[in-house]
């Protein structure tokens, strides 16, 4: 069933009037640190792409409830194909910040080996997060693929694929949900309606009443939640994970929220988005709303946020010295991975490389820049 008016548990004074969430208290402050951990990072990240330490960043401001309360209604065993606007999801799972920040230099430890733009992660523990794509909507069907192959084999999987308002303008989101919904394949669709897909507003992306609503051309239920509202994201994620591990196939979830950041540390905001709508959504701030509700509950002592939130800063900050010291990747890895038996055209190749390499001084990777 549809309703454009967004589900909400969490009240503007931190009631949730007998919601339960089914967290314990050590798991929902788990989620509030993640949320600033999110916020850390982002802020820490701009800062480096400014004094030219790091070539791109994706700014996460505004939208960490939306990340975390998705990734906390999932197994260790799910599977996540994610937007590049999802660090929440793989810093609620355990993923060290640090392993993300060898990413963001593309240094040796990067687990793409510098392939990779920065915020392109891929982690195959403690969840499975697949490679983050640049392309908009590609990891859609990528995603319904894994949904059908786990059923097919007999696993309880479920797959959550994360994707904007503007990926509802790809193929791949079309495709996806057509195949998900004759397949009935055990998939979460999670659009995070952020109000700008670029510089171009949501109100410019569809005419429909909502995104939701593009679930039910496909035979997909959906479902309209506030984004800000971590609880009320869990919520549905729940219901659909839950739906989907049972064998009743997809849901498609909008999440209404909005980043109070550029689409990247290439964009300016300022030019396209009116000042007065990012006041609005400021009061709005998911990890205020939260605070509020852990403050009700009595989980948060007085001082306690402050003290998580220079806990967090000092991890991050830890993270970027230890990638820094880490240098780039070495020659032999353009050819690492990628064949079973190196053809011999191409260890030709190689050993031209790396005598040029020893006689002209070592190359590397790349010098962090990025042409956008």
């Amino acid at each position: 069933m549809t309703t454009t008016e967004p589900l909400k548990v969490i009240e503007a004074d931190g009631a949730v009037n007998g919601h339960d969430s089914g967290l314990s208290a050590a798991e929902l402050l788990h989620c509030y640190r993640t949320m600033l951990l999110v916020r850390a990072f982002d802020a820490i990240c701009l800062k480096l792409q400014r004094a030219g330490r790091i070539g791109f960043s994706i700014p996460n401001e505004g939208v960490e409830a939306t990340q975390v309360g998705a990734a906390s209604a999932l197994r260790k065993t799910d599977w996540i194909f994610p937007s590049y606007r999802d660090f929440g999801m793989a810093l609620y799972h355990g993923v060290p910040a640090v392993e993300m920040m060898h990413n963001m230099f593309g240094n040796a430890r990067d687990g793409a080996k510098g392939r990779q733009m920065p915020v392109h992660f891929s982690f195959e523990r403690p969840i499975h997060f697949v490679s983050i794509s640049s392309p908009i909507g590609t990891h859609v069907p990528q995603a319904v693929g894994a949904a059908y192959a786990a059923r097919q084999r007999g696993e309880d999987t479920v797959v959550l694929t994360s994707f904007g308002e503007g990926g509802t303008s790809s193929l791949g989101f079309h495709s996806g949900l057509n195949f998900a919904g004759v397949w009935k394949a055990p998939v979460v669709f999670l659009c995070q309606n952020n109000g700008w897909a670029i510089s171009c507003s949501a109100e410019e992306q569809t005419a429909s009443e909502s995104f939701a609503i593009k679930g039910e051309a496909y035979g997909v239920p959906n479902v309209v939640v506030d984004g800000n509202d971590l609880l009320a994201v869990r919520k549905v994620a729940l219901e659909a994970v839950e739906r989907a591990r049972s064998g009743e196939g997809p849901t498609l979830i909008e999440a209404k929220t909005f980043r109070m950041g550029g689409h990247s540390t290439s964009d300016d905001p300022k030019k396209y988005v009116p000042a007065e709508q990012i006041e609005l959504w400021r009061k709005r701030d998911p990890i205020t709303r939260f605070e509020k509700f852990l403050t009700a509950a009595k989980l948060l002592a007085p001082g306690r946020a402050e003290a998580l939130r220079r806990e967090v800063e000092e991890d991050v900050t830890a993270a970027v010295r230890e990638a820094e010291k880490v240098g780039p990747p070495g020659l032999e890895t353009i050819f690492s991975d990628v064949y079973a038996e190196l053809p011999v055209h191409v260890r030709k190749q190689g050993e031209q490389l790396f005598d040029l390499g020893r006689r002209r001084g070592d190359a590397h990777a790349g010098d962090g820049k990025f042409p956008l």
